[in-house]
């Protein structure tokens, strides 16, 4: 896994939350993340299926926040859990085929344990202000540098831009995610793939190299 990991804005229209997600998926990210803290129930589930058949239609994967229960349900790529999103063992018994995801924030030990417990990658952040949630918690690059031994994709999270994404990329980050640099600029669809051409010049300076 390597790329742009984007992740839903917060949006109370559904429709036009669609139009949103439908708009930047050409940009091809390498993951896309259903997140809605508003919305509960059959709404959640609604929208889920409604983004997944938008992501099935060009092939990115959807990843589900919060509920590894309702990915397994709709089919979804994987799950994302937070530190008070469940028991990260009781998933991965119960849906060996989940793409799994954690969030380990700026600690280390909580990832190597995540790790151990099968996660398939580890979320850390966030590296910058951001005004999508409520944090204080704040990683640095040397985490990421850090994280390599413990041998998965690692995500950064948190007021990523294209302008600071490149110190995240240079200490090991495998895929960078993203909501409102992405989804509130003036052309969400460019901004990703000002995104994705990042992770393109990355991998030809490293041939390079």
């Amino acid at each position: 896994m390597r790329g742009l990991y984007l992740i839903t804005p917060d949006d109370d229209d559904r429709d036009r939350l669609l139009e949103r997600v439908a708009a930047v998926l050409p940009a091809r990210p390498a993951l896309l993340q259903y997140r809605n803290k508003r919305a509960s129930g059959e709404r959640r589930r609604d929208e889920a299926r409604a983004i997944k058949a938008l992501c099935d239609a060009v092939g990115v994967p959807l990843v589900v926040n919060d509920d590894w229960r309702l990915a397994l349900e709709i089919g979804a790529a994987g799950a994302h859990l937070g530190e008070d999103d469940g028991d990260l063992s009781e998933a991965r018994r119960a849906a060996p085929g989940l793409l799994l995801g954690v969030s380990c924030y700026d600690d280390l030990s909580r990832a190597r344990a995540m790790a151990e417990a099968g996660a398939d990658y580890l979320a850390f952040g966030a590296f910058f202000p951001t005004r999508t949630k409520a944090t204080t918690r704040r990683a640095t690059p040397a985490l990421l540098r850090e994280a390599a031994a413990l041998g998965r994709p690692r995500v950064a999270i948190g007021g990523i831009r294209a302008d600071n994404a490149p110190t995240l990329l240079a200490a090991g980050a495998d895929l960078l995610a993203v909501v409102g640099a992405v989804f509130d600029a003036p052309d969400p669809l460019a901004e990703a793939r000002r995104f994705t051409a990042l992770f393109e010049a990355t991998a030809a300076h490293a041939e390079a190299g």
